[in-house]
């Protein structure tokens, strides 16, 4: 009999400007999308060196080479949200440039060719288009065509697309079939608390939100980490978050200590007990501060190490959770 061990998976939401277009804040955050190319091939050295298998969910028009190549490639059936800024379509005619040479906003296949060169690393899908699964106007119908054309596109790039990561964490339940449907495994859900549950941005509160950050540096919701039994309950698997990876701030220094070790407990407490951890960001918080960002991420991974050494904790995938999940529990 195989022993039993627990695994510490880490997933980031890789969307370059697709991913706060709507925010207008281009202008304020945009500093954040450009440092994203000189900071995921150092996060793509620094989990070489580390032993650590990561997954990248993708927002489709990542895999495009330029501007004429995503309109060719457009849904038949596009989302009609009630807020029309949250849809990209009209802006790309109007704010997107033609190719990666002149808009590294919103283009990056040149770094999706280093996450797919990199030993360990999983490509999944963040939606072709950042498709909102909760805002009103999201249908069942614009949901399965931007998901085949998600798909779709990878394929053509000879990527499997085995795992899915909603925006803004918007799961809606009504789509894992599906997800299910299109070859699918697994899915990252929030945090098992009434902080994370999902809600549209409209129905989100301040008070949630620093909530949330007070989680992040104190233990208020709990470790939240996952018996496989609980991933394996239902298919895909849900294979949820444990703690987002908050970027280093320059007014929070002061509790760094405090944030570091919010995340080595609960790792320490996933190995002890045969658990999984799942850490989450996306490479645009790593695009400024980048020394103070990767010399916290390198104490987390110091952490690791000795966990794996001590209890056999494990880096995985999501697929490689999938696969694992498949082989004992079945789907």
């Amino acid at each position: 009999m195989v022993k039993k061990t627990g695994s510490f998976v880490i997933s980031l939401d890789f969307e370059l400007m697709w991913g706060v277009r709507d925010l207008g804040i281009k202008d304020t955050y945009g500093g954040n999308i450009l440092g994203v190319h000189s900071a995921l091939p150092k996060m793509l050295n620094c989990f070489r060196e580390n032993g650590i298998r990561a997954t990248f969910a993708t927002v489709g028009f990542l895999f495009f080479h330029d501007r004429k190549e995503i309109l060719d490639n457009i849904p038949q059936v596009s989302p009609v949200y009630k807020d029309q800024n949250l849809s990209p379509y009209s802006y790309l005619h109007t704010d997107v440039g033609e190719n990666y040479e002149d808009d590294k906003y919103h283009f990056g296949l040149p770094l999706l060719e280093m996450i797919r060169k990199t030993p360990g690393q999983e490509i999944g899908t963040h939606t072709f288009s950042h498709y909102y699964c909760l805002e009103e106007g999201q249908t069942l119908e614009s949901f399965r065509d931007d998901l085949r054309s998600a798909i779709q596109i990878a394929d053509k790039r000879n990527i499997k697309i085995n795992s899915i990561i909603f925006p803004r964490n918007q799961v809606n339940d009504e789509y894992l079939k599906l997800c299910k449907e299109a070859g699918i495994t697994s899915y990252r859900n929030n945090e098992l608390s009434w902080l994370y549950t999902a809600r549209n941005g409209s129905d989100e509160s301040l008070t949630r939100r620093a909530i949330r950050i007070t989680d992040s540096y104190i233990n208020l919701s709990g470790h939240h980490c996952y018996t496989d039994e609980y991933m394996a309950s239902s298919f895909p698997y849900n294979i949820a978050s444990s703690r987002f990876l908050r970027p280093y701030s320059e007014r929070l220094k002061s509790l760094e200590t405090l944030r570091l070790k919010r995340i080595t407990d609960s790792m320490s407490h996933a190995a002890k007990n045969n658990l999984t951890y799942h850490l989450w960001w996306h490479p645009h918080n790593f695009g400024i501060n980048q020394d103070q960002n990767f010399s916290f991420l390198e104490k987390i991974f110091t952490h690791y190490k000795y966990l794996n050494d001590r209890y056999a904790f494990t880096s995985l995938n999501m697929s490689d959770v999938a696969a694992k999940l498949e082989a004992s529990h079945g789907k």
